[in-house]
């Protein structure tokens, strides 16, 4: 089955849905018609772009260019990870821990699927690694988002008994434990869900791309399978690299609590 490919029209008429649904958020007073069409725009440019850069990319195969736009999405993905804390870290720390922890799980995740599993050659072929590098990044980065707040929330919230625990003896790892226990695993709950509903509620985005573009439906399922374990791993690794450094942070070489590396709290 060849692929059907969409018009100009086709996706205006999708967009129309927008519209009506930014309209229906003004008509009820829900207030967040200007940042979802905002946000419909930006996707829009975003992935024209996207689209652009990647058929050059296709093209010429240029290890420098394919380095560049991976770390252009690692630099997006670590600021967003950081605007979505309720209290951030002050300075670089708030922008380097989801950064340093995505680079340590996603791309050290993509080049061994592409080398042991996938065992492309060369294995920074454009057409399986920015996919690849895109899927772990977004996904790893919502994880370690979501288990970062939680960690400074409580942290905040329950700094009394953590210094309680401290001034009995408690290294400050044992002092804050129980909240980095919570933090983790808030941060694999969305991919556990997503994994354990694959296929019953939900049929997967890459698995859905593939069989919409003529793929064989069962090797469909085989890339989405490799996808989810992929996604799984580089989340569980880069939420417990992020919560490890980020508890550490909340504490002086004294092992004293220190709320002020936190910035005020934000809605």
């Amino acid at each position: 089955m060849s692929l059907i490919s969409l018009s100009p029209f086709d996706l205006a008429l999708a967009a129309s849905l927008v519209l009506l649904l930014a309209g229906l958020s003004w008509r009820l007073k829900l207030g967040v018609e200007r940042r979802m069409l905002v946000a419909a725009a930006r996707s829009t440019v975003q992935l024209v772009l996207l689209g652009l850069v990647l058929k050059i990319l296709f093209d010429t195969t240029s290890p420098a260019l394919i380095g560049l736009l991976a770390l252009v999405m690692l630099s997006v993905a670590g600021w967003e990870v950081m605007a979505r804390q309720t209290r951030r870290y002050r300075g670089p720390w708030g922008y380097g821990i989801g950064a340093l922890s995505m680079f340590l799980s996603s791309f050290s995740i993509t080049v061994l699927a592409l080398t042991v599993i996938i065992r492309v050659e060369p294995w920074y072929q454009p057409q399986y690694l920015i996919p690849l590098l895109g899927m772990l990044l977004g996904n790893t980065m919502t994880g370690i988002a979501v288990a970062l707040d939680g960690l400074t929330r409580q942290a905040h919230d329950n700094r009394e008994r953590i210094e309680a625990r401290l001034m009995l003896g408690a290294t400050w790892g044992e002092a804050i434990a129980d909240i980095r226990r919570d933090a983790l695993r808030a941060g694999l709950i969305p991919i556990v869900n997503a994994m354990a509903t694959a296929g019953l509620v939900s049929l997967p985005g890459m698995m859905t791309g593939q069989i919409l573009a003529g793929s064989p439906p069962m090797e469909a399922a085989k890339y989405q399978l490799l996808i989810m374990f992929l996604i799984a791993s580089g989340t569980g690794l880069g939420s417990l690299a992020a919560v490890w450094i980020g508890s550490r942070r909340l504490f002086d070489e004294r092992a004293r609590l220190r709320l002020d590396r936190l910035g005020p709290g934000r809605r």
